[in-house]
This record gives C-alpha cells, sequence and structure tokens, in this order.
C-alpha cells in the first residue's frame, strides 16, 4: 500500500499508511524525540504534516483511480484546531473527503492518540492539477 509514498517527508516523520482509497486515508506515526516539541510532546507542526499528508494521500488515490480528473495535486488552504497534547506511544490520522469537486477537494482530518483522545483536526483544501 506505501509503495512510492514513503519518500522525502513523509519517510523523515515516519508515517505509514494503514488504509489509503479515495473515501478514507489511515496514517500513523510514532512520537519520538525528532517530532516532538523541547517539553516532548508532538509538535504542531508534526500533527499538521502529518494530516496535510493524509488529505493530499486521498486526492491521489482518487486521481489514480480517475486519471481524466488531474494528475497531481497541491494544497491552496489548510486550518488546525488544536486539542490535546500527546508526548508518548503513535498517533493516528483519519482522513475523509467533505468536498469532491474537478478542481478541488476538500478533506477533513482527524488526528487521535492510541486511545481515541482527539489531539487535533484540520480541513484542508487540495487543487487539482
Amino acid at each position: 500500500m506505501e509503495h512510492g509514498l514513503v519518500k522525502g517527508l513523509v519517510k523523515h516523520l515516519g508515517i505509514h499508511f494503514a488504509e489509503a482509497t479515495p473515501e478514507r486515508v489511515v496514517a500513523e506515526l510514532e512520537i519520538r524525540e525528532e517530532v516532538a516539541t523541547l517539553g516532548g510532546a508532538i509538535h504542531g507542526g508534526t500533527l499538521m504534516a502529518l494530516a496535510d499528508t493524509a488529505g493530499a494521500v486521498g486526492t491521489l488515490c482518487h486521481l489514480k483511480a480517475n486519471p481524466e480528473a488531474g494528475k497531481a495535486t497541491a494544497t491552496m488552504e489548510s486550518k488546525t484546531n488544536f486539542f490535546s497534547a500527546a508526548s508518548a506511544g503513535k498517533v493516528r490520522a483519519e482522513s475523509t473527503p467533505l468536498h469532491k469537486g474537478r478542481r478541488t477537494q476538500v478533506w477533513q482530518t482527524r488526528v487521535t492518540d492510541e486511545k481515541g483522545k482527539l489531539l487535533s483536526l484540520t480541513i484542508q483544501t487540495q487543487m487539482i492539477l
């Protein structure tokens, strides 16, 4: 499932994809020193990068299933709300589409800890290229 997806920032952050379809993306990463704040909690930028990656992969899955729709995607807009911190274990991002248009897609990504506690919620707009 991860063929071709684990490179660049995805590889650096240690993101693993449990599921990647045009309707849902599930990705996880282990909290470790390299992705944490000085205080030991997962960095907000890490949560944002995880969410952005999940939404982009969902759009790419849609494009792979519908090659006439476009060839690539880029994030046009992204908004993240933070609710809680986590300092150990894995975090899980679950991304689902809110809108699938011809030129844009909007994805919502919930990032939770291993107990299911909500850490962040991201809504992003992906431009189809």
